[in-house]
């Protein structure tokens, strides 16, 4: 095997199966697969309905379907005691503007002693589009694409914020119609506009008369349900009294407490059963004052400003401060320890042991100068372009590719690639052009250096000990110098190899060639195949089972196109046509699956999988405003080091043990998909990637733990509690 056929093909493997994946995700983007976001208590659908095609004048509709789950309630313009309605923000491409949700007819939500304005089940929220004739397709001249950001407040007993990004694409030309029943029955769901006519609305005193007159003959005499849009003005949940005065429609309604505007018009809904109507009406009389801000008490005012303090308190760590020499070390050796990782081992080890059939010594110094090289530029190119995206504003940090699940599946077919290869099932000179072959004989320096950038890409996804403290530390320092952390990585990684062509002492100590050299060479595959059922877990914990499953296929499909192209004569010809043609199958059909999102829940193999609770923002504040302390583990599924810590130190009998006696609450900040909070909840303890372990006391700064944990460290940290 060579480093450079290896090379040559899994980059060709890795772009087409990501692009792939991408066009399938492009092309499916008006499908549930990328307009869907699905939680444990809402799933959430991007829809549209353009009945005639999108052009000016013409009816084009789009909305978000919120389906909650049994008991679960999301709210209306107007929420009622509490809650918050759910938000729309849209990304449209010029000549294209969104409307007003038309909000379909909430129903009274009972919470106790409050009463909220919601809906339940099933609700389709419609915004109409307006096309305008400057409006342009677009280079492909055939799509209108739209972005929407959402955000919502499910509630049941307990409220949980929500939100999601979603996108869509709808042809310019023809009709789109398939979701034409559900907006429909939304706009039947909705309050018809309805004259004012002599409808008024009077405040007397503490109470709000209502006189609604004109209203519709299949509603005289029936009992009416009433929702005003303005919030904060009447008691949702007081006793109320209403009657018909022949055709006028009255009620007498408690004004709130806790009242903070006093409009002079009142847009009011009114429903029967399936039957609504909206009547803007005027206010008359004078509002009372309305209810002064309360003031925070002295003593509370006092504690607050003593957590602020705390919290303003210099971050600890267990280490002492962190100096740009000892981050340049600190990268330096962590870089070293990456060779170690189980899927850069394999390459490495090969890529070194195949180092002493070179008996020039200029050869070996060239070689090792360009492998050298190759590696620090591809870390310096990872590291610019790292800092480039945050400083567009991306919430980014270091392994965050692989919060794209395109990304992971990619990674596991080319190490599966690279394991079938080192097992024996093929050699790349069987698969690739004789010119492609070739270039690794006629330009051995080439070849080094490809290794490098090789080696790099299958060492992105790791983070070693040191390594987190370091870039953490580079992300804040000013201009370029973060890049020298990033090369110092880089150099850390090359060292082994570099020391073998420059030493020849180095050299002498390696192995002879010889045939344990192919036993070897087989032996290394099965790190690799680790690594890819590692990725496809990680996948199953970023797209469900499902996604897992499919990526599990689509690895089948892709050793059958591989060993179908060492078959000799017109065998190979057929074979190799019909397993690549069902390979390309595979993956268009596995990107909806695949970028799927899944609900992601701290999991674990341990009985101490019942300790832990989602982290979210502001839940250490409560835990230690309450006197607790508080062990948060900011991990992802992806992070080797993370899964090791969970698995060994955070699982320790003793180390529970200690939790316990000290009533320590365990938080743990999933990582594994992109997450701004947790991204910047981890810039503000000086970290970029994970693992980060932080335990806060009251009262005391927080205090940051090494990467790789140990139980005497941890049990020494929560004994100081």
């Amino acid at each position: 095997m060579t480093i450079s056929r290896l090379l040559f093909a899994t980059i060709f493997i890795a772009i087409s199966t990501l692009s792939t994946l991408a066009g399938a995700q492009n092309l499916l983007s008006g499908s549930a697969k990328s307009a869907v976001v699905s939680t444990e208590q809402v799933r959430a659908e991007l829809l549209a309905w353009a009945p005639e095609g999108v052009e000016p004048g013409k009816p084009v509709w789009v909305g978000l379907q919120l389906t909650h789950q049994p008991e679960w309630h999301t709210y209306w313009k107007n929420s009622g005691d509490s809650g918050l309605p759910t938000l729309l923000e849209w990304q449209l491409p010029a000549g294209v503007s969104a409307g007003e949700i038309a909000w379909p007819t909430p129903k009274k939500i009972p919470i106790g002693t409050l009463a909220n304005y919601g809906y339940e089940k099933t609700v389709l929220l419609p915004v109409p589009l307006t096309i305008s004739p400057s409006f342009s397709p677009g280079f492909s001249g055939s799509q209108l694409d739209i972005k929407l950001k959402a955000a919502w407040l499910v509630c049941k007993k307990e409220c949980i914020p929500q939100e999601g990004e979603f996108a869509l694409r709808i042809p310019v030309k023809g009709s789109t119609a398939l979701s034409g029943p559900l907006f429909q029955a939304a706009f039947a769901a909705s309050p018809q506009a309805h004259a004012v006519g002599s409808s008024q609305i009077e405040v007397a005193g503490n109470t709000l008369k209502v006189s609604l007159h004109g209203l519709p003959t299949a509603l005289h005499g029936k009992s009416l349900e009433f929702f005003p849009e303005t919030g904060s003005v009447i008691e949702p949940a007081g006793a109320w009294q209403q009657a018909w005065q022949g055709a006028v429609w009255t009620a007498q309604l408690p004004l709130s407490s806790q009242r903070l505007e006093s409009p002079a018009l009142m847009p009011v809904v009114v429903a029967f059963k399936s039957l609504a109507y909206r009547i803007e009406a005027p206010v008359k009389g004078s509002w009372p004052p309305v209810a002064a801000v309360a003031a925070v008490p002295p003593a509370l005012e006092a504690a607050l400003k003593a957590n602020a303090a705390a919290g303003a308190a210099p971050l600890q760590t267990s280490a002492p401060p962190m100096g740009l020499l000892a981050a340049l070390l600190g990268a330096l050796l962590g870089g070293v320890i990456l060779n170690l990782m189980p899927c850069v081992f394999p390459v490495l080890a090969i890529k070194v042991v195949g180092f002493v059939k070179i008996k020039d010594q200029t050869t070996r110094v060239t070689t090792g100068l360009a492998y050298t090289a190759g590696v620090l530029l591809s870390f310096l190119a990872l590291g610019a372009l790292l800092l480039g995206l945050r400083a567009a504003g991306e919430q980014l940090g270091w392994g965050y590719q692989l919060q794209s699940p395109v990304v992971v599946a990619g990674l596991a077919m080319m190490f599966t690639v690279i394991g079938l290869n080192l097992a024996g099932l093929f050699e790349f000179g069987q698969i690739l052009p004789d010119r492609v072959a070739s270039l690794q004989a006629k330009n051995p320096t080439i070849n080094a250096f490809l290794s490098g950038v090789l080696v790099t890409a299958i060492a992105s996804p790791c983070t070693a000990p040191f390594m987190g403290a370091a870039l953490g530390f580079a992300f804040g320092l000013p201009a370029a110098q973060p890049l020298l952390v990033f090369g110092a990585v880089g150099l850390g990684m090359a060292l082994p190899y570099l020391a073998a062509s420059l030493v020849p002492a180095v050299a002498r100590v390696l192995p002879r060639p010889g045939a344990w050299m192919v036993t070897f060479k087989t032996l290394m595959a099965f790190p690799m195949f680790a690594t890819v059922a590692w990725l496809v877990w990680v996948l199953g914990r970023q797209s469900g089972i499902d996604g897992a499953g499919v990526l599990l296929g689509v690895l089948v499909l892709l050793a059958l196109a591989l060993w179908s192209l060492t078959l000799q004569g017109r065998t190979r010809a057929v074979a190799a046509l019909l397993s690549i043609a069902l390979l390309a199958t595979g993956l268009w059909l596995a990107g909806p699956s695949i970028t799927r999102s899944a609900t992601l829940e701290p999991t674990s193999t341990t009985a101490a999988s019942d300790r832990w609770q989602a982290w979210e923002p502001g839940r250490v504040e409560q835990l230690t405003a309450s006197g607790q302390s508080v062990f948060v583990d900011f991990t992802a599924a992806w992070c080797v080091t993370c899964q090791y810590n969970k698995s060994t130190t955070l699982s320790d009998a003793a180390v529970l043990a200690d939790i316990d006696a000290k009533n320590v609450a365990l938080l743990r900040a999933d990582w594994t998909r992109r997450d701004p909070a947790i991204t910047a909840a981890l810039a503000q303890l000086g970290r970029n990637g994970v693992p980060v372990y932080v335990i806060y006391k009251p009262g005391r700064a927080p205090v940051v733990l090494s990467e790789i944990l140990s139980v005497n460290d941890v049990r020494a940290e929560l004994a100081r509690l």
